[in-house]
């Protein structure tokens, strides 16, 4: 385990500890919190490779159904969104939760993938895994000199 791994694990043992301890507005841990990743990044954990020329994303998003997912590529992004609303209804107004721990709301990440073609990128969701495709676009070399007066 690295020093980074253990001093964040050390981190959020003590937050624990102190949140149990004393009052949450006097926990001066929470300057850290900036730090650490945002909670929605815990529901779209992903991993991003380059193969064949290609960079692939491939995100877990279980729970989702295909229509709850969009993948859009604006200002040079590609941004991934999921959303979920709650499935209370009014017929089950009369529920009493004892425990609810499923989550419904909107989950959303962004990569920056530069300038790209919207339709060469290619996304497939299956099981609960988005699969997407961006083709590497070559290098230009766009260097010029410029003389100097």
């Amino acid at each position: 385990m690295t020093i980074a791994k253990e001093s964040a694990k050390l981190i959020i043992e003590r937050k624990v500890i102190d949140m149990d301890l004393m009052p949450r507005r006097f926990n001066f841990d929470d300057f850290f919190d900036s730090f650490l990743p945002d909670r929605n990044y815990s529901n779209m954990k992903c991993d991003v490779y380059e193969k064949g020329g290609n960079y692939h994303i491939e995100m877990d998003i279980p729970g989702f159904d295909k229509e709850d997912i969009s993948v859009e590529v604006k200002n040079d992004y590609l941004t991934i969104t999921a959303e979920k609303n709650s499935e209370n209804k009014e017929e089950d107004k009369d529920k009493k939760y004892i425990c609810q721990e499923r989550s419904y709301g909107k989950y959303q990440r962004s990569f920056y993938v530069g300038d790209i073609e919207p339709d060469e990128v290619d996304a497939e969701f299956k099981n609960g895994m988005l699969k997407i495709v961006i083709p590497k676009k070559e290098k230009t070399d766009n260097k010029k000199y410029i003389e100097i007066k």
